[in-house]
């Protein structure tokens, strides 16, 4: 992806005036303010619809900027930066001073990574300071992955959007908890946690709720419009079809190998083979079948290894409690 230096120009104009920019990343495009300026933060939680509570990752420019932004760095913490930086990594210290309150939700931690974008990294250079930045969607909606989605989703409340293309990884980034020697995983993305425990030489724990306060927690998360159904895999196809023969407009999510053709349903999305391909496409897919107008959408869960563990966690918090879902009638009676 070229990166044109008169786009970088405006954006970065636009963040020092308080502006809110929309910026690609190697997993989502985020809705970025300057992290040093409290009013401009607050507008990206108002244009988000965010709970002001939510801690906003900070995205730097290179890892020799992490004692800026943080307090007592451990040796952990900064071998993992060292190792994954740039890349989907996002590590919870503690809040160095220049970090507003409003960035951590009012925690005494910081989220912070640096991204693996060129469009991302030269604006970060060019603007010189951190960048707050979650998804550039509103809170709880499906991620946005292209220029498009946010520019669809969040329309004039972006003060400038620059293209960097499709995201390549598609999930947002691995949250982890370091304190002392020890790694806590508090949100899967595109570091695994098998790439975590090969530079650490130790297991990670994955707490099935995270003790921190961190993005990506609320329990309805990157969820399209329509209904999200898990099921086992081999009951995908049935429970399209009775849910179709109820009335719904079904689209489903079919596992490699499985006939579209031959599923009774209003749309079909078919998997790719590989986790990676799945992550890159999983918010596209969900899109997808919003647009083409299903009401409900089936899936199944895909092994929890790699990053199947993400994409795994994504599709959970997709199917999670709406505020209407008393509302709405089981598939099956």
């Amino acid at each position: 992806m070229t990166v044109r230096t008169d786009d970088i120009e405006q954006a970065v104009g636009v963040l020092r005036t308080g502006g809110l920019v929309a910026l690609p990343t190697e997993t989502v495009y985020g809705l970025g303010a300057d992290a040093q300026n409290p009013a401009a933060v607050a507008r990206v939680f108002q244009a988000k619809g965010r709970p002001p509570t939510h801690p906003l990752i900070v995205h730097l420019g290179s890892v020799e900027q992490l004692a800026d932004w943080a307090e007592d760095v451990t040796a952990t913490a900064r071998r993992l930066a060292e190792h994954f930086w740039p890349g989907p990594l996002t590590l919870v210290l503690r809040r160095g001073r220049r970090v507003p309150l409003e960035v951590t939700g009012g925690l005494e931690t910081v989220a912070l990574r640096v991204p693996d974008h060129p469009v991302a990294r030269a604006l970060l250079s060019a603007f010189g300071s951190g960048i707050a930045a979650p998804s550039a969607n509103r809170f709880g909606s499906v991620s946005p992955t292209t220029a498009d989605h946010v520019r669809a989703e969040l329309g004039d409340a972006v003060d400038y959007v620059l293209d960097g293309g499709p995201c390549e990884v598609g999930v947002e980034s691995t949250i982890v908890g370091v304190t002392g020697d020890t790694v806590t995983l508090l949100r899967p993305g595109g570091v695994t946690r098998e790439d975590l425990e090969a530079v650490l030489g130790d297991p990670v724990s994955v707490p099935s709720v995270s003790p921190v306060r961190v993005p990506g927690q609320h329990p309805s998360h990157y969820a399209p419009r329509a209904r999200v159904v898990l099921v086992e895999p081999d009951q995908v196809v049935a429970e399209a079809e009775h849910a179709q023969q109820q009335g719904h407009q079904v689209g489903v999510f079919l596992p490699p190998g499985a006939a579209a053709s031959e599923v009774k349903a209003h749309a079909a999305i078919m998997l790719p083979g590989s986790s990676a391909a799945y992550a890159r496409g999983l918010y596209g897919f969900l899109r997808e079948l919003d647009q083409a107008g299903c009401d409900l959408i089936v899936a199944s869960l895909p092994v929890e290894q790699g990053l199947g563990l993400a994409i795994a966690n994504r599709l959970r918090r997709a199917a999670g409690p709406r505020p209407a879902d008393q509302l709405i009638a089981p598939v099956r009676p």
